[in-house]
């Protein structure tokens, strides 16, 4: 129990502060909310897209954002399983050796996604 403690602790915190911010972050670009001198003609162009483009580009940031965890992930799991020199400790544990798979945690019902993200599994 206290293994899915702390992996769940990592995804929770992974779900939130990077895909779940990142998401938000592609949302409000295409609401036009942001007033940042350097992202207004990124808006002004994504507020010519009709409501289905926008559909469109939201889902490719979000299997975009979801790509880069997995592979990000499994990078981790390569490390752990060769060389070590690169870890994640929540509590002290190294999270990869936590997981027989890290990079799939957060997948499935049960999975990260599922549990702590604002934006389901390809939403």
């Amino acid at each position: 129990m206290e293994t899915e403690n702390q992996l769940d602790k990592f995804g929770k915190f992974l779900v939130e502060n990077l895909r779940d911010k990142g998401i938000r972050n592609a949302e409000r670009l295409l609401k036009d909310e942001f007033k940042a001198p350097a992202l207004l003609n990124l808006q002004a162009d994504l507020s010519e897209l009709s409501e289905d483009q926008k559909e469109l580009v939201k889902k490719t940031v979000i299997i975009s954002i979801d790509a880069a965890i997995h592979d990000f992930l499994f990078a981790l799991q390569e490390k752990a399983d060769f060389e070590n020199d690169i870890q994640i400790l929540v509590d002290g544990q190294n999270i990869v050796d936590l997981s027989d798979g890290i990079h799939g945690e957060a997948y499935s019902d049960e999975g990260w996604y599922a549990k702590y993200s604002k934006y389901p599994e390809g939403s």
